[in-house]
């Protein structure tokens, strides 16, 4: 098991030699710090702690500011823990990169899906609307609410309600590209959450060894407006000298 925490950009696009579209998520990655490390005789448990996004010390607190000085870095935005890792690979402030990953493996991506506000059942649940005609009077109301016996809503009743706003994994993504220049990962398909948006990118759990050939791609042919607070001027890479026409 390995992992890394980054930042989602956006989504572009990229093609393969002989012409096919490959839609991808731009994840950017700081390198991450290792700011402690657990291990079964003491924690109970094997794992350590990665973080990332450097931030003052004006906005952080002395715990914080203390405990990322032990591993000799400045406070960081967002700590996260990896378990099931091999603890004698890593050591305290050790810092690990992109290049921690290969193109075409396979992996998992956690993040915080998209708040969505308080909503009804045919949006938060996909339920049917009533019929549409003036007269109905009953278009998308929640519907039946139970049986006559036991005379009180049952337990588990889909209602109205929160959505989103919850962590969500995708499984099996492929890596489709790794830029270590720009410290930028770019995995095939969509991942959770907005842009901005902390993810965690890690071994995939149902098929931890998956590994597909590396796609041999002409060019990026679109461009992610980076954000305010990161050093990537454009997303544009040529893995090989011929340009898409």
């Amino acid at each position: 098991m390995k992992g890394i925490l980054g930042k989602k950009i956006g989504m572009t696009q990229v093609f393969t030699k002989n012409g096919k579209l490959i839609p991808v998520t731009v994840i950017e990655v700081e390198p991450n710090v290792v700011t402690q490390i657990k291990t079964v005789e003491k924690d109970g448990y094997d794992a350590i702690q990665l973080a990332t996004d450097s931030i003052r010390e004006g906005l952080s607190n002395k715990p914080a500011i203390g405990h990322t000085k032990k591993a000799n870095t400045t406070p960081k935005r967002f700590l996260r823990e990896i378990r099931g890792v091999n603890v004698n690979d890593y050591t305290l402030g050790q810092t690990v990169g992109v290049d921690i990953f290969e193109a075409g493996e396979i992996v998992d991506v956690t993040g915080t899906s998209k708040g969505k506000g308080f909503q009804g059942v045919i949006k938060r649940h996909n339920q049917s609307t009533g019929p549409m005609g003036h007269g109905s009077q009953y278009h998308r109301g929640v519907g039946s609410l139970g049986t006559m016996l036991p005379m009180h809503v049952l337990k588990g009743k889909k209602m109205p309600g929160q959505m989103g706003n919850v962590k969500r994994t995708v499984q099996n993504l492929e890596i489709v590209s790794i830029d270590t220049e720009n410290n930028v990962i770019l995995v095939k398909g969509n991942v959770p959450g907005p842009k901005k948006s902390l993810v965690m990118i890690h071994t995939a759990v149902k098929n931890p060894n998956g590994k597909n050939e590396a796609a041999d791609l002409v060019s990026y042919v679109e461009e992610v407006i980076p954000t305010e607070d990161t050093n990537v001027e454009t997303v544009t890479e040529e893995t090989t000298t011929e340009k898409a026409e």
